[in-house]
């Protein structure tokens, strides 16, 4: 498939999965087929990529992206073979040199930052769409303080119950089904599942305003289940 399809989400998988090093392949830069250029967007995630390696302790050199034609099987063969001694210079995947990580301490950062990928590439969309044509801008792509701020400042979603109508218009419209909801109950977001992308922020009628926008500060706890109950004041009057 195209390099521009390798998501980010995939070499962080792959990672997940204990693999000691990744490598991509695509078409030689301005050699595309097509308009999209996708190997460009590839460059670019793997740039982001090995930032966000380095942000929660691995080794940037266990990621490597080369372009190369698919006539050039002797330069594939030297940089498979160059690739696969560097992973074995590094050693397994968390205990190399500079990095020293537990294993389940590794699993849990590579599962949150999985979790972040939607919202990364939300927030990163413009970046991931550069045309980087010098190598030496390829390290200035993404800073170190640009990728810490990245993951101190996320956005997360909340829902006031003083506020929610019960009107399940976020939830229609929520893409991963995170929002649960029913009808006269305070609907609630399942921060497990939410992508943070901010559809259901958009989504709520402005007269409620019931989703607040919090950035790098703990989500307030949901209502129990058994206080999601909402009362109509036109329906309270009626039962006194």
């Amino acid at each position: 498939m195209c390099s521009g399809r390798v998501d980010l989400e995939f070499v962080l998988r792959a990672f997940s999965n204990g693999m000691d090093g990744v490598l991509i392949g695509g078409c030689r830069l301005n050699e595309c087929n097509y308009i999209t250029h996708g190997n460009y967007h590839a460059l670019s995630m793997a740039l982001l990529c090995r930032k966000i390696m380095e942000h929660i302790g691995l080794n940037p050199e266990r990621l490597r992206i080369e372009f190369m034609s698919s006539a050039e099987g002797n330069l594939f063969a030297e940089v498979m073979g160059e690739f696969g001694k560097k992973v074995k210079e590094l050693g397994p995947l968390g205990k190399g040199k500079g990095e020293g990580i537990d294993q389940n301490e590794l699993k849990s950062k590579l599962s949150e930052v999985r979790k972040l990928v939607p919202y990364i590439k939300l927030v990163k969309n413009e970046k991931l769409a550069t045309r980087l044509q010098n190598p030496e801008d390829y390290d200035k792509l993404f800073t170190k303080d640009e990728i810490s701020k990245l993951f101190s400042e996320v956005t997360s979603y909340y829902i006031d119950p003083e506020k929610c109508q019960a009107c399940m218009t976020c939830a229609k419209r929520c893409p991963v089904e995170a929002i649960m909801s029913a009808k006269n109950q305070v609907h609630v977001i399942d921060q497990e599942k939410c992508i943070k992308c901010g559809t259901c922020f958009e989504a709520c009628p402005p007269r409620f305003a019931a989703v607040t926008k919090i950035s790098g500060g703990p989500v307030p706890p949901p209502l129990p289940e058994d206080k999601r109950a909402i009362v109509r004041k036109g329906k309270e009057k009626k039962e006194n």
